[in-house]
């Protein structure tokens, strides 16, 4: 573990996996230290944003003290179910990539578990992590210069749902009528980090 400053209002936590994320981010529900206001995972790291005149170094140092268990389960709260027409554009090819026939890529797809390890890219866009090694894929090797909103894809050990239409390098597996982010609802964003998700197919 690496904690590092962010100016004089935050502390970036470098960690070695997504593992140690979500084990961090489990940690800092269980014993917040006292001045952090939001948690912000993502691929390797966590920033903690501080309240006005929380001293950085204490928070630092009370991160430092925090007992990582890698062996929590992911997404332990809530769960989302999103509903999925599987009839991506690239399902042949990850078919191909993963050596399984199509009805098998579906099966896997929605048997696994599913957590929102953190969010980017566009406003309401979880990176999801699953259970099923056999899903992971690489990114298309040309990202599309115009991917629906509610496309559900793949890519790495991750699987999304574009929350809007946005250029995009991800297989595409399937679409969802599903809306993951709304201005008008509190909180906007359906697909939160720690969120668990389970798809269902639909035809």
């Amino acid at each position: 573990m690496r904690i590092l400053n962010c100016a004089d209002t935050g502390v970036l936590v470098e960690v070695a996996d997504l593992d140690q994320v979500i084990a961090l981010g489990a940690a800092l529900e269980t014993a917040p230290p006292p001045g952090v206001s939001d948690v912000v995972p993502a691929a390797r790291t966590v920033l903690l944003r501080l309240e006005p005149g929380t001293d950085p170094e204490a928070v630092a140092s009370a991160v430092s003290e925090l007992t990582l268990d890698t062996d929590v389960v992911r997404g332990s709260g809530e769960t989302v179910t999103v509903p999925v027409r599987y009839d991506g554009e690239d399902l042949d090819d990850i078919a191909a990539l993963t050596g399984m026939s199509l009805r098998e890529v579906v099966r896997a797809h929605t048997s696994a578990t599913w957590t929102v390890a953190f969010c980017g890219f566009a406003p309401g866009f979880g990176y999801m992590v699953g259970d099923d090694p056999r899903l992971n894929v690489p990114r298309r090797g040309e990202a599309r210069t115009r991917v629906p909103k509610g496309a559900v894809a793949l890519a790495g050990e991750f699987t999304g749902v574009y929350p809007r239409v946005s250029p995009g390098g991800w297989q595409l597996l399937g679409r969802t009528d599903l809306v993951t982010w709304d201005l008008e609802r509190d909180p906007p964003g359906l697909l939160r980090p720690g969120v668990r998700v389970r798809f269902e197919e639909v035809v």
